[in-house]
């Protein structure tokens, strides 16, 4: 740390801890409360990225955490810094991102006096975090922020919070305790980790989804170890997509539906049976579930098998496992293959789409040409980012960012500024639903004075699509759907620093995304999308 002579308090105590778990951003909004973990940031070398929003700052935090499997660091002032962050909080629960939220506090001495900004925040925050606490004597500073730091990154892995009284947070700590290392998953039971290959052996149509758990695991290697080794096709969710390349020969991305109709036996690694995968009902086929963790288990649906813990050691076992001779899985390959080429050829008329109205697919199609192997997209909205995962191809681990399960919006500029500066070279793409970007597009400021470029793209067809066509469907009218027609977001972005324009042709939106990728600075091209283009969604919700 760099001696300016100014005493040695709970901020920098707090801040050595994190820097020893290779924590080396701050996201924040400026606020009295927490002012010491500002002069130990300037201190440390730590990075501030001051933004305009709370959401976006905790968004931020945790989209770092997401790119860099470390603990992501956002800094909250007292009342409502911490809960403009309770929406992103709540997204990191449950998408089990390891966000470490530091909050200022109203003093303690003066509790219930009717100070500024004097609110309780743990019992606000405790049901979305695995760990909310107050830290109230300065030399318990350093061992609560690595209580906090371990919590959040034991799988699984989650986001957690701690505040700091004023008259704790400005007054001289001790020396932080001794970094206790990154924490792994528990050994699996050697027992269902055989009960599972064998099932997966002996069936005929194995599939596997593959979830985010896999890549906070970092196991990625392990994945395809197995995956070729037991010869079985998989499907990607959230930070799965990556894990293995999309031209990989065993990953698929068109034929989910083959997972309800056609195979015998669903193998989900990593992530919840919840809304995105039927709640864990594939048909008729028996499911398997692996989890980072025991308390990750489905207790919704019975399930043939569930190995718990390291998902690496997991998946490595089941390769190694040495029991009756494994079935052919060659034929089913081969069928889901010829299935997920038919329905490509399908997509080219979409992807190429011309007339005289913008379909989304057409802006995925031109982005897709222009896509590096390692660039990251990041999802925030609802129906045209809808498109983005059906039609965007994922070659790297950690290279697609969505908002997760939670669904909240807003979470595009904060993940965005995250990646640039965790990816400085990496082009960094975000697509954003109309309605999206009115939560955080003031954001771009943000982005402006920190010149973090990106490129935004909106799809704009001025309304609520995810909302407009069901409640037509239901009702037979809508209301509440409609946004302003033609908005020029563009023109938000050049107002703030940046630059952008609008298209409205197909044949405009190519030669738009590639002055966006070259204007080294934040770029908005924002979309005049088909109002009547709807998804195509069969999902059930709820």
């Amino acid at each position: 740390m760099t001696d300016t002579g100014t005493p040695h308090h709970s901020g920098d105590a707090a801040l050595d801890v994190m820097r020893g778990y290779g924590v080396d951003v701050m996201f924040t909004l400026n606020g009295g409360h927490v002012w010491p973990l500002y002069d130990a940031a300037v201190k440390q070398d730590v990075q501030i990225v001051d933004v305009r929003h709370e959401q976006t700052a905790t968004f931020a935090a945790e989209g770092w955490a997401k790119l860099t499997r470390k603990p992501g660091l956002a800094v909250l002032t007292a009342g409502p810094g911490v809960t403009n962050g309770v929406s992103a909080m709540t997204t990191a629960h449950f998408n089990g991102t390891p966000l470490v939220v530091l909050g200022g506090r109203a003093p303690q001495r003066r509790w219930g006096s009717g100070s500024l900004q004097e609110l309780d925040h743990v019992p606000i925050v405790s049901s979305i975090t695995k760990s909310a606490r107050t830290v109230t004597a300065p030399n318990d500073t350093a061992k609560e922020i690595q209580h906090a730091v371990l919590t959040a990154m034991t799988p699984h892995r989650g986001p957690v919070f701690v505040d700091f009284p004023m008259d704790v947070i400005f007054d001289p700590a001790s020396e932080p305790a001794a970094n206790g290392g990154v924490p792994k998953g528990i050994d699996p039971d050697p027992a269902d980790v055989d009960a599972a290959a064998a099932l997966i052996a002996g069936a005929e149509r194995p599939a596997i989804i593959v979830g985010s758990d896999v890549y906070w695991d970092g196991a990625w290697d392990a994945l395809t170890r197995f995956a070729e080794t037991m010869r079985v096709p998989c499907w990607f969710n959230g930070l799965g997509r990556g894990c293995l390349p999309a031209d990989h020969e065993l990953a698929f991305t068109r034929t989910r539906a083959l997972l309800k109709s056609e195979a015998d036996l669903v193998v989900v690694i990593g992530t919840a049976l919840d809304f995105r995968l039927g709640f864990g009902r594939f048909g008729d086929a028996p499911v398997i579930h692996i989890c980072d963790a025991p308390e990750s288990r489905a207790a919704h649906v019975a399930t043939a098998a569930s190995p718990a813990g390291d998902l690496t050691a997991i998946l490595d076992g089941m390769t190694a496992w040495s029991g009756s001779p494994r079935a052919d899985h060659e034929p089913w390959i081969a069928q889901v293959r010829d299935a997920e080429r038919a329905a490509a050829g399908t997509e080219r008329g979409l992807l190429e789409a011309g007339g005289d109205a913008i379909k989304p697919t057409r802006v995925y199609g031109e982005l897709g040409k222009r896509l590096a192997r390692d660039a990251v997209v990041i999802c925030d909205g609802g129906d045209f980012v809808s498109y983005a995962g059906k039609y965007v191809e994922v070659y790297t681990p950690g290279c697609w960012l969505d908002t997760g399960p939670y669904g909240c919006l807003g979470n595009g500029p904060g993940y965005a500024m995250a990646a640039r500066v965790a990816r400085p070279d990496a082009q960094i793409v975000v697509m954003l639903g109309d309605g999206a970007a009115g939560f955080s597009l003031m954001d771009v400021d943000t982005l402006v004075r920190h010149n973090l470029p990106v490129v935004m793209v909106v799809g704009n067809n001025g309304m609520w699509g995810l909302e407009k066509y069901p409640m037509r469907a239901i009702y037979g009218y809508d209301v509440a759907c409609d946004l302003q027609p033609g908005c020029r977001y563009d023109e938000v972005v050049t107002a703030l620093g940046g630059a952008g324009e609008t298209v409205s042709s197909p044949s405009e939106v190519g030669p738009a995304l590639d002055r966006a990728f070259a204007a080294g600075v934040p770029y908005l091209v924002n979309v005049m999308t088909d109002p009547e283009d709807v998804y195509p969604r069969s999902s059930n919700l709820g």
